[in-house]
């Protein structure tokens, strides 16, 4: 029974704030006061909407943002709920002292942390993987999945994803071309020790990402940092490190949204690229983390789909796309040998990979969860990408430059003038803040530039965090428009 709660909110159309955003914080507000209890029924989202003179979809959207943010639950046929618990915004506004009390915890918890990319475990499709579990724990077979597997990966998951790959990435492979991982981390280190020996070199993005440069060096091999623009890794740069005529065997790259910032490698340097990894027979490394997330047009299609590069590795991962812990990745490659060694060196540390979760995702694939969860995904990031920038235009635009990036979960940000990050770092540590500090991706000299990730955090600690990172980091105390 709906209990009497009158919904007091003033809608403020020169806002920057989006609507359906403003009726989903004075929501957030009235449960965080106890006006909104737990368990408390909502009206519908008609009522609402002529309550609030409003069109209806408005409403349905601030409702889908805080379904998915945890703040309400649905029950079939019964309504929408306040959700039993909820998260306690209590610890987002809670003082500093408090904060640098817990830094002498070993383990420390951070009220807030912007990571550099991942993605919101609260949208991720729990029940529907739970009820594949058991569905295959029910079938009559069940015995014949306890026994060793494929050290390639189930076969049919690796049918199902190179459908993907063919379909939706323009590439031609099949499944004795790919091998199923433990994540893409596995897969890079597999990679490096299959395809590199001592005293190789291997070309990277400055900035890029670290933990595969580690892979490589782990191989033995060495590092040649070429540096990346608006449109991507330089091309030219390329072209020195071969006239060196060293020994170079390979280039790691992430065209799609390079990491970490976020640029598209432009059609003309992709071509060029392909043309000199053939010329000079080095292999094409391409990470592909975060192809599914898109918000405009088509992406551009993946290096590997170019039919006339000869010598690749695509890596991929499902862990962005059901969640983190989820640990499945993938490497492709068209070097027939190269897919055997990394086969053969699996089985040495890693016997078979995760089989029964392989056949589980394997069923979300096959009856549509997937799909589904990629589109309701997208929306949902898209519209907090839309936020963030609503937030970096209020509290920084006269202090920093940013892209808006079309896909993935992060924004680049690069000062005007030189930051103290470290300094800063330190500061926010003590408010309970996590940052990733630019050294963390750069090759020697510390990148002029920022990762923020958005995708993990909720509306309410987005606001906070780039209010308090914008008055330490750029000195603003207020909006830029003020």
């Amino acid at each position: 029974m709906l209990r009497d709660w009158k919904f007091e909110i003033q809608l403020d159309a020169r806002s920057d704030k989006a609507v359906y955003l403003q009726i989903a914080d004075a929501l957030i507000k009235d449960i965080h006061s106890g006006r909104l209890k737990s368990g408390d029924a909502l009206p519908g989202s008609r009522n609402l909407a002529q309550l609030l003179k409003v069109n209806r979809n408005t409403v349905v959207e601030a409702l889908n943002v805080l379904l998915i943010e945890g703040w309400l639950v649905s029950k079939e046929r019964q309504g929408t709920f306040v959700a039993d618990t909820f998260p306690d915004l209590r610890k987002i506004k809670s003082d500093t002292n408090a904060a640098a009390t817990s830094k002498s915890i070993q383990n420390k918890h951070y009220r807030l942390q912007f990571d550099d990319g991942h993605p919101d475990t609260k949208i991720a499709p729990v029940m529907e993987l739970a009820r594949a579990y058991r569905q295959l724990f029910n079938q009559k077979a069940k015995w014949q999945m306890m026994g060793y597997g494929d050290e390639f990966g189930n076969l049919e998951f690796r049918k199902a994803i190179v459908q993907m790959l063919n379909h939706q990435r323009g590439m031609q492979v099949n499944e004795q071309h790919i091998c199923i991982t433990r994540g893409s981390q596995m897969a890079m280190y597999l990679t490096a020790q299959c395809l590199l020996t001592k005293g190789d070199h291997v070309m990277i993005e400055n900035p890029g990402y670290k933990p595969a440069w580690k892979a490589f060096e782990n191989a033995g091999a060495k590092l040649l940092p070429v540096n990346v623009d608006k449109d991507g890794l330089i091309t030219e740069e390329v072209k020195n490190h071969l006239k060196s005529r060293k020994k170079i065997k390979a280039i790691y790259v992430t065209p799609h949204h390079q990491y970490p910032t976020t640029a598209t490698l432009s059609l003309k340097r992709r071509l060029e690229l392909i043309q000199l990894s053939n010329q000079f027979g080095f292999t094409i490394i391409e990470d592909d983390y975060d192809n599914e997330f898109h918000f405009g047009y088509r992406p551009l299609l993946p290096l590997s789909s170019f039919t006339e590069l000869k010598n690749y590795v695509y890596i991929g991962t499902m862990s962005k796309v059901v969640a983190p812990a989820l640990r499945i990745g993938y490497l492709v490659s068209n070097n027939d040998s190269l897919v055997e060694k990394t086969g053969n060196l699996r089985k040495i540390i890693d016997v078979q990979g995760d089989g029964i979760m392989e056949q589980a995702v394997l069923q979300l694939i096959k009856d549509g969860t997937i799909k589904r969860h990629i589109k309701k995904a997208t929306n949902h990031y898209k519209a907090k990408r839309d936020f963030m920038v609503t937030l970096l235009d209020k509290y920084i635009s006269s202090k920093a430059t940013y892209t808006f990036p079309e896909g993935g979960l992060a924004f680049w940000i690069v000062p005007h003038q030189p930051v103290n990050w470290p300094k800063v770092s330190g500061k926010l540590d003590e408010m309970g803040i996590k940052i990733i500090t630019p050294d963390t991706y750069s090759f020697d000299q510390p990148a002029n530039g920022i990762r923020l990730g958005y995708g993990s955090l909720s509306t309410v600690d987005l606001e906070d965090g780039i209010m308090i990172l914008a008055k330490e980091a750029f000195g603003k105390s207020c909006p830029d428009d003020v």
